[in-house]
């Protein structure tokens, strides 16, 4: 009895040594990929410029946390959320200049499709990465502060709430386990959103987590319009 109070005041404390860097940072290298070799006409500036900026802030950060994220100060957390509204920001402008391009008297087809291809999984990333940096102050305090001491929950999922279910399901939860999202769990949040333009077994419980995906829902919507539209004209041609 006394050894499951101590694993549970463990549990409590802490969920692990910090969560691995490995991911978010392919995924930002992935985001800055897309972006660079996106058509002339949807680029903010040089072809490189921006990923350049992307790239140089995610080494900021790898310094700071080179392999797990243990470390957190108010420098590193402001940078990181810079580094992924960039990313939102410069992928929302290509979107604009894209609705233009697709909109225009003789757009140049193919390579506008797949540059709202481009566009979409950059949507996904970019939105996937401030999701995982906003919610519960972040992938450092969410890995390594006790639960009764971390900012109130942006969102909710599904190990959250399947304690009470059968064993097997509850075997899992975020009470038996002490689980916490990790960033794999905010992409998919992410991609899930821009795919069905809705929450689907996550669901947000604040006002900027509801902004942040109907803004993400709203963007991956006109994407997918724009590409079947554009799509649907050419096999009329």
């Amino acid at each position: 009895m006394a050894a499951s109070r101590t694993i549970r005041r463990r549990h409590e404390t802490r969920s692990s040594a910090g969560e691995n860097r490995l991911w978010p940072a392919l995924a930002v290298v992935v985001a800055a990929l897309a972006y660079a070799v996106l058509p002339e006409s949807l680029l903010v500036g040089p072809r490189l410029a921006i990923p350049a900026v992307e790239l140089v802030l995610l080494v900021a950060l790898l310094v700071t946390n080179p392999r797990r994220l243990v470390r957190q100060t108010r420098w590193s957390r402001g940078v990181s959320i810079v580094l992924a509204c960039l990313v939102i920001a410069t992928n929302l402008v290509a979107l604009a200049m894209l609705v233009r391009a697709l909109t225009s008297g003789k757009p140049d087809g193919m390579p506008l499709l797949l540059a709202g291809m481009q566009v979409w999984l950059t949507n996904v990333i970019g939105f996937g990465l401030l999701f995982w940096e906003i919610d519960r102050g972040g992938p450092v305090v969410r890995h390594t502060v006790a639960r009764d001491r971390m900012p109130p929950a942006d969102w909710r999922f599904s190990q959250d709430e399947n304690q009470d279910a059968v064993l097997e399901v509850s075997a899992t939860s975020s009470v038996r386990t002490n689980w916490r999202p990790e960033f794999i769990d905010y992409l998919y949040v992410s991609l899930t959103n821009s795919s069905a333009f809705s929450p689907t077994d996550t669901m947000p419980l604040t006002a900027r987590a509801k902004a942040l995906m109907g803004l993400e829902a709203t963007a991956a919507l006109l994407t997918s319009l724009l590409v079947i539209a554009r799509a649907i004209g050419a096999m009329g041609q």
